[in-house]
């Protein structure tokens, strides 16, 4: 609990040349200020209004919680030991032209200047609507410099401008407003009853110095100020500089008293101190809230912050992490057997076949069915998405890549990999990383399998020069082709012997030799190696010396392969600077969503933000490209 600082009470009598003066009566010593922290006290006790003369005494100093004596320390206030804060509100209306303006400017100042320096000081001018605000800082010469720019306007928004420096004070150590204004407020959206409820709960004490008020707009401050422990301090003109004086000298005198909180006492309880000065002795207590130091089986209480989406988000992203999961699981764990793609087809052949009904073949179905797996259900819902030349495509990509997967578990675990990248996004940081993740998750499986098979493929050709040369070898020792083949097969390393291999096996299943070789090709698909099947196709077509043949392709690919990787390596440095340059702006992104997402927030939450992003995602796309074709050199 925030308690009513008196500073402003040591202005309550004025001394102002050809004026009259209204003086305050109030207490010699006042308690401003009380906080806890871990059963330790922390009391700020203004000594501003001691009678001329008088000097405190701080050794004199006692303190009593709850009628309980303990035992307490006075010091002066040193910055940093207790943050103070004080806030100034300026009327910046039309009626504050002239005279008023320029009092008010020079007693602010003075007070700026006689101020402690550990006294955070911010301001906020007002006329219609709340002009400026400055937020508090220990630079007091910036808020002069500020004052110096204010414009008068119509309207006095008082409680708004008073809302606004409440805010503007935030939560943290003894903080107080001073408002100066000549008029009632105009126009406000805060009512003076929610104004009094703000400044109470947030424990910021408002005293406000009254210009030229009618009695009606001064019982009105009245009930404002008391709400908030403050005060109404009738001025003029002329007196603004004896009252913003004595305000600046009540933050300088103030004392700060420090004890430890008596075993077994909290909550709001009495507080009272008592000090000495000459041969008087002054007394001044308040009711508190105290906080004990929390034992190790208090529960602490933890207040959630703002949840990252919203409900229906929420669900969605459970429901398609599920879908996902299964998938996965079913993939996974199944208990059956998948069949090959060569027994599928066969077993839809031989179904067809042996004059079986269509009832027949239509229970066996359904008894196959039953006895499946849940793996083999979860690959047959996915197989009906792959068909046609879709399929044909994924899998020679697949083959090529050496995956034994077919088209429909690759899919199925495409998926599961793409939604569980979501649910793991959308778990850690929201919405906006749940799309990104699965935006990931859905591109890293192709450019994997793209660039396995683009390993397996350069793997494939530096071992061409080497398995032409052996199949020279075995023609030469009078071996037929096919043979030759099977000697790779069994002496070669992979890809190469596993292509050839399966290549020899299409052949004793009735496949011209030349057409297998074709189909290694077009699986690979190497250039390299089309051009030797078709120099076997012309050999076997024309005649000629089919080993001499192969050894001077041999030579060849051997020395397109040298020059091959030569050009990889002078090029190196321009593809990978094309790829830290690409992946830098992403990998950026994804960091700042991570630890600052506020900061890139506007990119997906407004249209400017929306067209932005676009404009982002086109140009590094084309620099990507650009700079790929730049390093591509074609061999």
């Amino acid at each position: 609990m925030r308690l009513a600082p008196a500073i402003a009470a040591a202005a309550l009598f004025l001394v102002a040349t050809g004026a009259g003066t209204t003086a305050h009566a109030a207490d010699e010593i006042t308690i401003d200020h009380v906080q806890s922290d871990e059963g330790t006290v922390s009391m700020l006790l203004g000594v501003d209004r001691l009678p001329a003369g008088a000097t405190a005494d701080l050794d004199s100093v006692s303190v009593t919680v709850d009628g309980e004596q303990v035992d307490a320390s006075a010091q002066t206030v040193e910055g940093g030991q207790v943050e103070r804060t004080t806030v100034l509100v300026l009327d910046a209306s039309n009626s504050m032209a002239g005279e008023k303006l320029t009092a008010a400017i020079t007693a602010i100042d003075s007070f700026l200047t006689a101020a402690p320096d550990d006294v955070q000081i911010g301001l906020v001018t007002f006329a219609g609507s709340v002009q400026e605000t400055v937020s508090p800082t220990t630079d007091h010469e910036s808020i002069i410099d500020e004052l110096a720019a204010v414009e008068l306007k119509p309207g006095t928004k008082l409680y708004d401008a008073v809302a606004a420096g409440i805010e503007l004070a935030g939560d943290e150590g003894a903080r107080s407003l001073l408002v100066l204004s000549d008029g009632a407020d105009t126009g406000s959206t805060t009512t003076i009853d929610e104004l009094s409820t703000t400044a109470s709960d947030a424990g910021v004490v408002v005293d406000v110095v009254a210009l030229a008020q009618s009695a009606e707009q001064q019982a009105t401050l009245d009930g404002l100020a008391s709400a908030a422990g403050g005060q109404v301090i009738p001025a003029d003109p002329e007196a603004l500089g004896t009252v913003f004086s004595a305000q600046a000298e009540a933050l300088a005198s103030q004392v700060l008293v420090t004890f430890d909180l008596p075993a077994g006492i909290s909550g709001e309880q009495t507080v009272e101190a008592t000090l000495s000065a000459g041969s008087t002795t002054f007394t001044d207590s308040a009711f508190v809230s105290l906080a004990s130091s929390a034992s190790p089986d208090t529960p602490q209480v933890i207040k959630p912050g703002d949840p990252l989406i919203g409900p229906s988000g929420f669900l969605l992203g459970a429901l398609a992490f599920g879908l996902g999961l299964a998938g996965v699981l079913a993939f996974a764990l199944g208990g059956g057997t998948s069949k090959s793609l060569s027994d599928q087809r066969l077993n839809n052949y031989f179904s067809h076949g042996g004059g079986t009904t269509a009832a027949g073949a239509k229970g066996r179905r359904s008894q196959a069915k039953a006895q499946g797996s849940m793996k083999d259900a979860a690959v047959g819902l996915a197989g009906q998405m792959v068909k046609g030349d879709f399929e044909d495509r994924l899998t020679k990509r697949l083959a090529g890549a050496g995956s034994s997967l077919k088209p429909a578990e690759w899919l199925l675990l495409h998926a599961g990999i793409a939604v569980g990248a979501a649910f793991a996004g959308l778990i850690v940081k929201g919405g906006v990383l749940m799309v990104l993740l699965f935006i990931v998750g859905l591109v890293l499986p192709w450019f994997w399998l793209r660039r396995k098979h683009a390993k397996r493929l350069a793997a494939f050709n530096a071992q061409l020069a080497e398995t032409l040369t052996l199949m020279a070898g075995g023609l030469s020792a009078g071996l037929s082709l096919p043979q030759a083949v099977d000697t790779v097969v069994r002496e070669g390393h992979q890809p190469m012997a596993g292509e050839l291999g399966r290549a020899l096996i299409e052949q004793r299943l009735g496949i011209p030799v030349e057409e297998a070789l074709d189909n290694v090709a077009e699986r690979m698909e190497s250039e390299d190696f089309g051009w030797v099947v078709m120099a076997i196709r012309i050999q076997r077509e024309v005649g000629g010396n089919l080993a001499e043949l192969l050894n001077t392709v041999s030579d060849t690919l051997r020395d397109r392969e040298y020059l091959r990787r030569q050009v990889r390596v002078l090029s190196a440095e321009g593809r990978f600077s094309g790829y830290v340059l690409t992946a830098m702006p992403i990998a950026l992104f994804f960091y700042m969503v991570l630890f600052k997402g506020e900061f890139v927030e506007p990119l997906y939450t407004t249209g400017a933000g929306y067209i932005l992003l676009g404009i982002a995602v086109a140009m590094l796309a084309g620099g990507g490209f650009v700079m790929s074709r730049l390093t591509k050199i074609k061999v």
